[in-house]
């Protein structure tokens, strides 16, 4: 198939056109290389992908309309992936209009090119900080989320809704993906895991908010592309409505975050300084997916635990930096 992955430099993004060029399939991919984090990771994760023959890489942001909608007309994609975000809870806090000029303008642009050319799917990624004050777990897709904690939450959830009423509008079938807290190897700068692996091999002291009460549903990025390919070719019928499905992607089980921090101790063999702190502002206590409609839908349930996560993380980690 002609496969459209927007935010192919990213973390899942990278990860996915991988997998799929793997499958043989034609992958375009897009990305604005901003430098929320560092760019040379991005431009190493296209290295990797550069020796595929059926991947070809266009520089371009989902924000500039005409250039994407030029994009869509070249190539008819008869999948579109859409994973490009500004991405981070805690930077929307000071930097909102980045946040709704890539997140609500660029998806935007996005339907419109899934209006005009009709894709047989459009998946896009949302996240399980739409879940917000719910205090309910597991946070199921039937619950309410209409509180958001952060104005990133507060886009994503805008994102499903603009999916549902482009599906009611014009039939198109959209699938949004609620990530839990995905890492492993590739993984981004600014998640928990990179930062602790980062400061204790340079023996700084990590940050544990919260004086370390929390959990989170740490999910790895292979069973997260998993889910995502097996959805792909599923997409809603629209039997009880708009043609538009939201699913959780998540591991299932949430973990400690002490315990995920002495996971990453034993990877490393180091034992970490830990200087404690008052939980952030936007911060859920507590994540924990329930993923029976995915499981269901795609007989499938994430199967790697984060201490072999945590140690794939890190054993990359200490290759890529020669460390």
């Amino acid at each position: 198939m002609r496969i459209l992955i927007t935010g192919v430099a990213g973390f899942i993004g990278f990860h996915t056109a991988k997998r799929l060029c793997r499958e043989g399939h034609q992958v375009v991919g897009i990305d604005n290389l901003n430098s929320y984090y560092s760019v040379e990771l991005k431009q190493a994760r296209l290295a990797q992908l550069a020796d595929c023959r059926n991947f070809q890489f266009r520089l371009l942001d989902v924000a500039d309309k005409p250039a994407l909608l030029e994009l869509f007309a070249e190539y008819e994609f008869e999948q579109v992936i859409h994973l490009a975000a500004q991405a981070g809870v805690r930077y929307s806090i000071d930097n909102p209009d980045t946040y709704a000029q890539s997140n609500l303008v660029g998806f935007l642009n996005v339907l419109e090119g899934c209006r005009a050319h009709r894709p047989a799917h459009l998946m896009y990624a949302s996240s399980s900080s739409v879940y917000g004050l719910n205090d309910q777990l597991p946070y199921a897709t039937t619950d309410a989320v209409d509180r958001p904690m952060s104005f990133y939450a507060a886009t994503k959830r805008a994102n499903e809704l603009m999916a549902h009423s482009y599906s009611h509008l014009y039939g198109i079938p959209t699938t949004g993906l609620r990530f839990f807290t995905v890492y492993g190897p590739w993984g981004r700068p600014d998640m928990a895991l990179f930062k602790f692996t980062d400061a204790i091999l340079k023996g700084r002291p990590i940050d544990v908010y919260n004086e370390g009460a929390m959990s989170r549903d740490f999910t790895y990025i292979d069973d997260i592309v998993e889910g995502l390919v097996r959805l792909m070719p599923l997409p809603p019928t629209g039997e009880t409505g708009a043609r538009n499905k939201v699913y959780n992607i998540g591991f299932g089980t949430p973990v400690k975050l002490l315990d995920f921090v002495e996971c990453i101790e034993d990877a490393l063999g180091i034992r970490a300084i830990k200087n404690f702190l008052p939980l952030q502002s936007g911060d859920a206590l507590n994540t924990w997916a329930d993923t029976r409609e995915l499981e269901e839908r795609v007989n499938f349930r994430p199967q790697v635990t984060v201490s072999t996560g945590v140690q794939s993380f890190v054993d990359w980690y200490r290759t890529y930096y020669g460390v």
